[in-house]
């Protein structure tokens, strides 16, 4: 196996890079197709091993690789008996392959004919779609929390960075999901006591501790939840939902004001309008603003 192995290793050489050095002093312009040749395959050969990193298949990989390094020492100490053993079971390695790594096999080829092709390869979404599709599923647990009286309060940081708040909870740096966010407010669960912070479109952390409003800024009959909501609003530029334990109403606390007894469309369209609206158009001003003033600034130099 192991002859078969370097005879094909050599015939790689002798035929793909023994040639493509040999036509590089005639032609010297193929460099750029080496580079990106050699470039496509370093990515693709890094994505694969990302992949294969969160499955169980990095074990095998690595008991594979093992096993290659144990085989080819065998044959360079003269360790026949052992060495036979281990090519004979270097005979069928293809064979097992194929046999063990058959789901993630199969779960590559589905991927090439979906869009989780663009995951592959790195190509993500962009953060406004993206955010509006968390917000919808954000939605989506806040209605369905709702409907079952339970409360819960969902902080959604915006350009103001929560991280003294994260640190105050339990670690969790999740997607988003509705299953998963009604899960953490069961009650009597660990979780469902504090906040959840939403961060960079993923679910940064649950159980966490906000800053409380005064009774000033807060109606009696409204409860401990309420008062975070406010809080948290009043000392960062985040939006929090509230849902009432005792009544089943969504709430909004933003800029130290609470919106109370939103219906699923409104809440909606109030976090579409602060979270993605204002935010990216307001980046996007800025970054003309930004671009037309170095423009400007740039013709006076040339001038001078």
């Amino acid at each position: 196996m192991i002859e078969n192995f370097q005879l094909m290793l050599n015939n790689f050489y002798e035929n793909n890079i023994a040639e493509y050095f040999a036509s590089l002093q005639q032609y010297p312009i193929k460099l750029v197709t080496l580079i990106v040749d050699l470039g496509i395959v370093i990515f693709l050969g890094y994505k694969l091993l990302q992949v294969a990193k969160d499955t169980r298949a990095w074990q095998l990989l690595k008991g594979i690789v093992f096993l290659i390094i144990v085989t080819a020492l065998s044959g360079l100490l003269k360790l026949n008996i052992l060495h036979f053993i281990l090519s004979s079971l270097m005979t069928y390695g293809a064979l097992l392959l194929i046999v063990v790594f058959q789901p993630e096999l199969r779960r590559a080829l589905e991927q090439l004919g979906t869009s989780k092709l663009t995951k592959f390869f790195g190509i993500d979404k962009d953060i406004a779609t993206k955010t509006r599709e968390n917000i919808y599923k954000i939605v989506i647990a806040v209605m369905e929390l709702a409907k079952e009286h339970t409360g819960a309060l969902i902080v959604i940081e915006r350009d103001i960075k929560l991280k003294d708040i994260v640190s105050s909870g339990i670690y969790m740096n999740s997607d988003i999901s509705p299953q998963l966010l009604v899960n953490i407010f069961v009650p009597n669960t660990p979780l469902h006591d504090g906040a959840v912070i939403i961060s960079d479109n993923k679910i940064a952390a649950a159980a966490c501790m906000l800053p409380l409003a005064g009774d000033k800024d807060i109606a009696r009959e409204l409860g401990t939840r309420h008062r975070a909501a406010i809080g948290i609003s009043k000392e960062s530029d985040a939006i929090a939902i509230v849902v009432s334990e005792e009544t089943g109403k969504v709430s909004i606390a933003k800029d130290g004001t609470l919106i109370a007894d939103l219906k699923e469309d409104a809440l909606k369209k109030i976090l579409i309008k602060n979270v993605i609206t204002k935010r990216f158009t307001d980046q996007a001003k800025t970054s003309k603003v930004g671009n037309l003033k170095n423009k400007i600034e740039n013709k006076f130099k040339k001038k001078g």
